[in-house]
């Protein structure tokens, strides 16, 4: 393991994030410092073939832990082992471009991440509904959890990332929500996980048909109460969550970790001076061929973050990242009450939390996530619980939850 700061695993700043966000899921259960550190451990710093073997290892580890557990009638143990299991393939997806036959590893693990978050899901105490939300002429894949209790509940809708699994917000954020009397809705959008991997549906920078459709199912359902709904975005969902919240007024309150006003930053800042000398001249194919040509990791990034938005090309793709902004215009139309979360260490959209805030015409709140508090980096992974503990107690304020 390297040497220096406590949260620092490896030189290659992509494992080392994953690495970091895996110690954080410890917290939820959906993963154990034991397993991962030694892991970490196992991984060849900048190799991916080598974080794929590892991280499979150890997900068909612990899933025959969890099938044993369920074959001796041990249904919390094989309940908690599959979780884990479910997010350390999830562990291998993400990376699978920079292996031999990407495809044929991405397929495997997803299968095997699927198998057995469903399993999971199926040995709860209060097992979800499967909810198939009406989509231009489709459905897209989602859980309703259903708060305990008689009557209509304040429910919260959550939005993921560019390439989350659903088992990164459940448990933790979905199973915080739960433990305080809200119905969860969570749900695969357009280029995220099942809507990609299993259909072929891409990314689109216009949310609000996304989550309007999101909001309507969960209003068709007796126990929902219209007037306490709460909305979480993570990640480039910071971008996805704004959006929507311009044109779906239909929220009593929302947080945005962390905010995004423009996500084609993120992908300029992967390219040097002559790259973007030959985007900027509009050099499709000078550009593409110079793509192919770069190092081994920034093209397995590119690749790897390029497959969602189902462009022809990597020029392509800068292009179409370029229509994912949150002007002045679209944030001056919302009027839900925002928290944006800003945390320390924002690799990805540094700046932009405070922006967006900046942006918004009404009740909002921006909250810090420090170095000194361990909370730093993109949405804080190794702060879950303090994240939860403001997140929850800003929604709550705003649906009615707070004991009097």
């Amino acid at each position: 393991m390297a040497t220096g700061r406590r949260s620092t695993f490896f030189t290659d700043p992509g494992m080392n994030s994953m690495a970091q966000a895996m110690l954080g899921r410890v917290y939820t259960g959906a993963a154990d410092t034991g397993e991962a550190l030694t892991t970490i451990d196992r991984v060849t710093d900048g190799d991916y073939a080598s974080w794929v073997r590892e991280w499979e290892a150890t997900a068909d580890r612990i899933a025959a832990i969890g099938d044993d557990c369920l074959r001796r009638g041990h249904r919390v143990s094989g309940r908690n082992a599959l979780l884990r299991a479910a997010t350390y393939y999830t562990a291998c997806v993400v990376v699978a471009d920079g292996c031999d036959e990407p495809e044929t590893v991405r397929a495997r693990a997803f299968a095997a991440y699927r198998l057995c978050w469903e399993q999971y899901l199926g040995l709860l105490d209060n097992p979800p509904e499967r909810l198939d939300i009406p989509y231009e002429g489709t459905t897209m894949p989602g859980w309703f959890f259903a708060a305990s209790g008689d009557g209509p509940k304040p429910t919260l809708v959550v939005a993921n990332g560019a390439d989350g699994a659903l088992s990164y917000l459940w448990p933790g954020y979905g199973s915080e929500a739960a433990a305080r009397g809200y119905n969860v809705v969570l749900f695969d959008g357009p280029g995220q996980q099942r809507m990609l991997f299993e259909r072929g549906v891409p990314f689109r920078p216009d949310w609000e048909h996304v989550i309007g459709p999101v909001v309507d199912a969960a209003l068709r359902r007796p126990d929902v109460d219209p007037q306490r709904l709460a909305f979480y975005a993570v990640s480039q969902g910071g971008y996805w969550g704004p959006r929507a919240l311009a044109f779906e007024h239909r929220f009593a309150a929302a947080v945005i970790d962390g905010g995004v006003v423009d996500v084609s930053a993120a992908w300029r800042a992967q390219l040097g001076p002559e790259l973007m000398a030959m985007f900027d001249a509009g050099e499709r194919d000078r550009f593409n061929a110079a793509i192919e040509l770069a190092p081994a990791n920034t093209r397995r990034i590119i690749t790897w973050r390029a497959k969602p938005y189902g462009c022809p090309s990597v020029f392509d793709t800068y292009l179409e990242a370029l229509r994912y902004r949150i002007t002045p215009e679209l944030a001056a139309q919302i009027t839900t009450p925002v928290l944006v979360a800003d945390p320390d260490d924002e690799k990805y959209f540094a700046g932009q939390p405070e922006r967006l805030y900046d942006m918004l015409p009404g009740e909002k709140e921006l909250v810090r996530f420090t170095e000194a508090e361990g909370a730093a980096g993109h949405c804080q992974p190794m702060a879950r619980a303090l994240a939860s503990q403001r997140f929850f107690d800003f929604l709550d304020d705003h649906v009615g939850l707070t004991a009097s």
